[in-house]
């Protein structure tokens, strides 16, 4: 048995560490946090300063980020088989942080209507947004999951960015995509982690 909390809200990103946990297959308890409320009290602002959720508190050590949650949760749970073989690190490195650094930039830019110009672009980390588009749709034809052909943890994280953002068209669509989103939304712990988190939103409101 190990003592992990994940604090969240069902309607942030802590859906992703919830996803996370499920295929983890860890035994976890869940602290809900309001928006308005409790995220920035001060016992959670103890644990992460930043006031934002995911975070999770594991055997007393606490890690925040989501795609760090990820990939930590990956080792800690070595049965699961989400962290990379050997011949999968390279790419499972590469497209994790690819998805936590240029897509999340790109695509949280396109949502606030922010456009670099060409000279900006050489400031921001991912350049230009369609140039993400174009890399993560030739990442995603290239094979089933992001590192090959085994899901792992890195395929959490990008797979929940390439969901939400065709969802809410942040990102466009793409064969690539729509495929890549059927497969991840096949799997029994997205289809439970979605349950709860579902279910937990009205509890999360009254937080708020």
């Amino acid at each position: 048995m190990t003592d992990l909390t994940l604090y969240t809200n069902p309607m942030s990103r802590g859906r992703i560490a919830r996803w996370m946990l499920e295929e983890a297959g860890a035994d976890y308890r869940v602290e809900l946090l309001g928006y308005g409320g409790t995220m920035k009290a001060d016992a959670f602002v103890a644990i992460n300063p930043m006031g934002k959720v995911p975070a999770i508190v594991h055997d007393g050590r606490v890690v925040t980020e989501t795609a760090a949650i990820c990939a930590y949760l990956a080792d800690a749970f070595p049965d699961a088989g989400l962290a990379p073989l050997p011949p999968e690190r390279a790419d499972y490195y590469r497209w994790l942080f690819f998805a936590a650094g240029p897509v999340e930039q790109a695509v949280a830019n396109r949502m606030l209507g922010v456009t670099p110009s060409d000279e900006q672009q050489m400031v921001v980390g991912y350049g230009h947004y369609d140039r993400v588009v174009a890399t993560l749709d030739h990442a995603l034809t290239a094979g089933p999951y992001i590192a090959g052909d085994r899901f792992t943890a890195a395929d959490v994280y990008l797979g929940a960015q390439v969901m939400w953002g065709v969802q809410f068209g942040t990102l466009p669509t793409r064969d690539s995509f729509t495929a890549y989103i059927a497969r991840l939304a096949d799997r029994p712990a997205y289809r439970r982690a979605s349950e709860l988190d579902d279910a937990a939103i009205g509890a999360a409101k009254a937080d708020a």
